[in-house]
């Protein structure tokens, strides 16, 4: 599953010409008159279509000066640093939202920015848990947050985070974002460029079954996080580079704002599934999450993907004539079912076109290559392989001959051997005899002067692979069982 954000235009064609105004003149806390938009005399007059609910977003963080002209907007943040996001609400819209409830809910999230981290966001972020256990990537700050309602994370989804607002009230979100940009770059040797984020706020209405499963609104900006006091460093740097360049140059530019305007975009994928949480009263979470985490082996990501018992048998090999379908019933069944949504639209063709370094990039090292092999049907060598023939009963050879004409051929049946020992070798003669283990009393090897010698593990261990032998089977009856002659 991908996802792609449209990076629209602003609404607002200068981040300071309303907002900061604004700002100073009230003391940053009064609620910013919305609306604030290039159109707002047009749409927002009497023709303005009443179902058109209009939000904006504004993270309290400078931008980069050093974004050309027609390039997103890029804000630097400090790791663990608290930064206020105002959810703020168009005032002649408030209203539409009175019969289905006036609290609204937001999901706040960070995600990757890059399309090929997108691919192993559920991986890069399991990594991170690994090395920082216990920590999250994105947390709210309750104390410095202002009119938000029922604050609720999730400790299996690190990037995501939910609350409760009223649109007709002064509302800020303050989040801290402790994951850093260089973590999920390959260490080479110092210097790496860290990978840039998105900062991504859905707004959902509650419907008339009390979920929230309506999405009014959604926008994202781009964000790279640095060390403590490393974006002020940065910030501070692109600012001399810029002024060091020729009014020319210079123009090619974006001018840098001291806040961030998150510009609308496409919701999150599947937040109608995740976002069917029940109001302040409901102890239960569900937000969205870009990729399912813990996911048990015993269930795919739909109700499609359950695998019967029937198909199993006929999807053990992966071929390219395979269907959708059939091919999240191949990944379920060999233990892949972490990846079935992340290959949700993989036919069995389009996972054969995959090659080894995709693989891995998409999945990881680990799962990866167990995923690679799997695909190329790369089966396991077995550590001994010993062939067995049974020797013709007495009496039964005579019959035999008259029977058949290839009575002179002996037909060898294969063995493999892994554990080396002779409890191995006793389980698997017995299951080519169709008897019990216990009925196998002792085994023994026909050595030179046709002396019998037992059979015991270092002499299993010491046998050369791809060995044959003719067995001979003497039953003991007062015993019950038989004693096994290899010659």
């Amino acid at each position: 599953m991908l996802y792609w954000h449209n990076q629209t235009e602003h609404y607002w064609p200068a981040q300071t010409e309303h907002y900061h105004q604004y700002v100073t003149a009230n003391g940053g806390r009064d609620m910013l008159p919305l609306p604030l938009f290039k159109h707002e005399e047009s749409t927002l007059s009497s023709d303005h279509e009443p179902n058109a609910v209009t939000f904006q977003y504004v993270l309290g963080a400078a931008t980069s000066p050093a974004v050309k002209l027609h390039e997103e907007t890029l804000t630097y943040l400090n790791q663990g640093q608290s930064y206020e996001i105002r959810m703020l609400c168009n005032q002649n819209v408030r209203g539409l939202l009175e019969p289905n409830g006036k609290m609204l809910k937001s999901i706040v999230r960070v995600v990757f920015h890059d399309r090929r981290l997108q691919y192993s966001e559920h991986q890069q972020f399991q990594g991170w848990k690994w090395n920082r256990p216990g920590d999250r990537l994105l947390d709210i700050d309750i104390p410095l947050s202002v009119g938000i309602v029922d604050p609720r994370v999730n400790p299996t989804l690190l990037n995501a985070a939910e609350f409760l607002w009223d649109p007709k009230k002064q509302t800020s979100v303050s989040i801290q974002v402790h994951c850093i940009s260089t973590e999920f770059t390959p260490r080479k040797n110092g210097g790496e460029k860290g990978v840039p984020f998105r900062i991504q706020i859905d707004t959902f209405k509650v419907n008339e079954n009390g979920d929230y499963t309506e999405n009014l609104h959604s926008a994202s900006c781009q964000v790279k996080v640095f060390k403590p006091k490393g974006a002020d460093r940065k910030l501070k740097t692109d600012k001399e580079k810029i002024e060091k360049r020729s009014p020319q140059e210079k123009a090619k530019y974006q001018p840098a704002y001291e806040t961030t305007v998150l510009t609308e975009c496409s919701p999150w994928p599947d937040t109608s599934s995740c976002a069917n949480t029940s109001p302040a009263g409901s102890p239960g979470y569900s937000p969205a999450s870009p990729i399912p985490f813990n996911v048990p082996e015993d269930s795919c990501s739909s109700p499609t993907h359950q695998v019967d018992g029937p198909v199993q048998s006929t999807i053990e090999h992966l071929s390219p004539t395979l269907t959708i379908q059939e091919t999240q019933q191949w990944l379920h069944l060999h233990r892949f079912t972490i990846f079935c949504k992340l290959f949700a639209n993989f036919s069995g063709a389009d996972l054969l076109k995959l090659s080894r370094d995709d693989i891995i990039q998409i999945c990881g090292p680990a799962d990866g290559i167990r995923l690679f092999n799997a695909l190329r049907l790369r089966s396991i060598r077995p550590r001994l392989t010993v062939y067995m023939c049974q020797e013709p009963q007495p009496g039964k050879e005579q019959q035999d001959c008259q029977d058949s004409a290839n009575t002179a051929m002996s037909v060898y049946k294969e063995i493999y051997l892994e554990d080396l020992t002779k409890a191995e070798l006793t389980n698997k003669l017995a299951a080519l005899f169709s008897i019990s283990p216990n009925q196998i009393l002792q085994i023994y090897r026909q050595g030179a002067a046709g002396i019998h010698i037992l059979v015991g593990d270092q002499m299993i261990q010491n046998l050369p692979d791809e060995s044959s032998f003719i067995i001979n089977s003497l039953k003991v009856d007062s015993l019950g069982g038989y004693y096994m002659i290899l010659k």
